[in-house]
């Protein structure tokens, strides 16, 4: 109770200073803190409405990269944390109990699959039914089955999938997804505009590098082997041509390649994402008997420009290896790139301890970036997934 009328008491004094000194004080903070001031009372949620305000607050919030993490206890709470690359001293705790409420499960947990500006995508596992949260607008909304029928989580693949958001700030979003189907890449697009599925399956074609790295394709994993990937290109744009089919490979004749010598599967983690590749590289722990290992190499790979092999674009300096290195029992990640930065996310659990490592690549400098994670109080949760996300704004 002290706690409320403090809080009140704090708006009410915030309230009589001049609008634009409010506005200056509010543009220091991150989106999701602003969401919240708006929906403390009508004041704030005047000035925050504002159009010059609005502006100014895009403006910042474009160039910010978010990653989230969806943690939950069994059938209890569930919080989306946030962490940006503006402030990298805390996490900002976004509840979604009260917020996805509308949606009936019966009780059960969500899974957090994708991000894209303000548009956030869970699954459920019983039920088999995706939802969309917008969390600006404080709207949720079921997408229909996909041509495949209901999916349980764990046919969402984090690679072969993405989240492409309207940059005109209207809320609409595309998700697309690649699978085998019949033998045969098959790409699945959802448009919120028309509430429907389209699908299409893949061309095997050259193709004259337009499709490589970058611009307005989306590269979506199907399946990876020690020597061959295969992998769905399309464009991000609703009026998208056929999909290209690619299956890059290794380069056989360099034979200290990784692809064409894969080790111990155990030793490696490949994390995929936008038609990057990060191979992960440990060692097991001398003498332990609980199977932990030790991170020694970061690599980096990426399609060449006709999407025919995998090309070795950089690691992570010793330098920089000396102070990431870390035990670790088991280890996930996700990846993306945006704007010619590569940015990973690494998650480890030790004994029951979770850390958490954001490393970025940005391909123009040739620059390796990393940025040790607070504790975001993993302890006694589930973590139920993570993505990378930009463009947050206020609708």
């Amino acid at each position: 109770m002290d706690d409320h009328r403090n809080t009140t008491s704090n708006a009410i004094g915030l309230c009589l200073l001049p609008q634009e000194l409010i506005q200056n004080i509010f543009l220091s903070l991150v989106l999701p803190e602003i969401v919240r001031l708006k929906l403390l009372n009508k004041s704030f949620s005047t000035i925050i409405s504002d159009h010059t305000f609005v502006r100014q607050c895009n403006s910042l919030s474009n160039s910010t990269t978010w990653l989230f993490v969806y943690k939950k206890r069994w059938l209890r709470d569930a919080v989306l944390h946030a962490f940006t690359d503006r402030s990298s001293d805390r996490w900002f705790r976004i509840p979604m109990t009260e917020l996805l409420k509308p949606v009936d499960f019966h009780g059960e947990d969500l899974y957090f699959l994708a991000a894209s500006a303000n548009v956030f995508l869970f699954a459920s596992n019983n039920v088999r039914e995706v939802i969309a949260v917008n969390l600006v607008s404080v709207t949720v909304k079921k997408i229909p089955p996909s041509p495949l029928g209901p999916r349980g989580t764990s046919s969402w693949r984090r690679s072969g999938m993405k989240l492409v958001t309207d940059s005109s700030g209207s809320g609409h979003f595309r998700f697309m997804f690649a699978e085998f189907v019949g033998n045969r890449p098959v790409l699945f697009v959802y448009d919120s505009v028309t509430d429907t599925w389209k699908s299409t399956e893949g061309e095997e074609k050259g193709n004259d590098g337009v499709l490589a790295r970058g611009g307005n394709h989306v590269f979506l994993s199907v399946v990876h082997g020690p020597r061959e990937s295969v992998l769905v290109a399309s464009s991000s744009t609703p009026d998208c041509d056929v999909p290209v089919i690619l299956r890059p490979r290794f380069n056989d004749a360099e034979g200290l390649t990784v692809g064409f010598n894969w080790g111990n599967v155990i030793d490696r983690l490949h994390v995929y994402g936008d038609g990057y590749m990060m191979i992960v590289k440990s060692d097991g722990e001398n003498g332990s008997r609980r199977g932990l290992r030790v991170l020694k190499e970061v690599e980096l790979w990426g399609l060449s420009l006709d999407g025919r092999k995998w090309e070795f674009v950089s690691c992570v300096s010793g330098e920089v290896m000396r102070v990431i290195e870390k035990r670790y029992g088991v280890m996930m990640g996700c990846l993306e790139e945006k704007n010619g930065i590569i940015r990973a996310a690494l998650v480890s659990n030790c004994d029951g301890f979770w850390d958490m490592l954001w490393l970025s690549f940005d391909t123009k400098w040739n620059r390796w970036n990393w940025m040790p994670l607070p504790d975001c109080k993993m302890k006694g949760w589930n973590m139920a997934g993570i993505s990378f996300s930009s463009g947050l704004t206020l609708q």
